[in-house]
């Protein structure tokens, strides 16, 4: 083909006609993605699993009266303090589906703050998994990524993971 280019305007029609076709493949490739579908157990839950440090959570989410429920007891036995509690009712307020929602979790590992962070996530990823429209509001919040951050593993000859034992002239 590009022995016939002699000039140009030659060119110019060559690269035209080429282009044309790739244009019309790329409009036919842009279409909508599908709209979410709910996913849900036969017992209309939602399930998903949500991460924070070393906790993990597994939580259900069913419609209901906005009962709490985190290892067997309700969400102000187990987590006494009223930050964790708040913390558990954020992705509800972020939504605007306070008190539509039944959720029953069970987390292990971590501390009481791991676990409610990851409790937390888990709600999130439930909810928006139970009712797709949720998503973006959760999403903008940032409450579907999981936070990465764990504790630095120690290290042989420090006494923690990055500090050194106390340095002793003589």
């Amino acid at each position: 083909m590009a022995e016939d280019i002699k000039s140009l305007d030659q060119l110019k029609e060559a690269v035209t006609e080429t282009a044309a076709p790739a244009a019309a493949a790329a409009e036919t490739v842009a279409t909508p993605a599908a709209p979410r579908e709910p996913v849900r157990d036969q017992h209309g839950r939602a399930y998903a699993t949500g991460k924070r440090k070393d906790a993990v959570a597994r939580v259900w989410v069913k419609a209901g009266s906005g009962k709490i429920t985190v290892n067997g007891k309700p969400m102000n036995e187990y987590f006494a303090r009223p930050v964790l509690q708040m913390i558990l009712r954020q992705p509800f307020d972020v939504a605007g589906v306070a008190g539509q929602y039944d959720v029953v979790a069970t987390v292990t590992g971590g501390g009481l703050s791991g676990q409610a962070g990851a409790v937390k996530h888990g709600i999130s990823k439930a909810l928006q998994l139970h009712e797709p429209s949720l998503r973006a509001a959760l999403k903008a919040a940032g409450f579907l990524t999981r936070d990465s951050r764990v504790v630095e593993r120690k290290k042989y000859g420090k006494a923690k993971a990055r500090r050194s034992f106390q340095f002793s002239k003589r």
